[in-house]
């Protein structure tokens, strides 16, 4: 809680990384900056570092946040769904969910070097869980099939929903080339062949 004096002992922490997540969410990764954060918190520039060694710290404890929040959301839809085909969809359907409603976090996640060798393990433990997450539905779609076929089926429907996402959020998707479906029709169409590829 924020007093005359600054943050109380851990909750400067806690307040950086929220700070971070909205100006993310907003901005995209390069909208975070440890001096913004900082000066909006009304601590001195050099506090933030008593926590974070530098920014990319801070951006690899959002991204483990949004690692976090799509396993979940991976497992709601498994366990809401009808059946294993079903799941699949709803599974494929939360990455674009989360692709399409907070792109500035899923660029973060996906298409920054955030998560690399360097990667701290409170980073990599949730982005594995992810990863594990879309296993886990295709292999419930595909019973008693190879773990080598099943990763081939993930990463080639992931492959398609990235593709098609990258292709929308970079507006290479015209009318000319998309008319007369609608957004819905597209996404149905990518649903399809994602699953068709898994």
């Amino acid at each position: 809680m924020a007093t005359a004096r600054g943050y109380h002992h851990g909750d400067l922490k806690a307040a950086l990384i929220r700070g971070a997540l909205a100006a993310v969410e907003t901005g995209g990764p390069d909208a975070v900056s440890l001096r913004d954060l900082a000066q909006s918190l009304g601590v001195s520039t050099a506090a933030p570092y008593r926590h974070f060694p530098d920014r990319r710290a801070l951006l690899a404890e959002v991204a483990a946040i949004g690692f976090n929040d799509l396993t979940a959301a991976y497992a709601r839809a498994q366990a809401e769904a009808a059946d294993p085909v079903a799941a699949m969809r709803e599974t494929a359907r939360a990455y674009l969910t989360l692709a399409f409603g907070r792109p500035g976090l899923f660029k973060l996640m996906f298409a920054s070097d955030i998560v690399d060798g360097e990667a701290p393990a409170s980073l990599l433990g949730p982005a594995q869980a992810a990863w594990e997450g879309l296993f886990r539905a295709v292999a419930a779609a595909e019973p008693g099939a190879e773990p080598a076929a099943i990763k081939r089926r993930a990463i080639t429907g992931w492959s398609t929903l990235h593709g098609f996402i990258t292709l929308v959020q970079g507006g290479r998707l015209k009318g000319f080339m998309t008319e007369p479906l609608t957004e819905a029709d597209l996404l149905e169409a990518i649903l399809d062949k994602t699953l068709r590829e898994a």
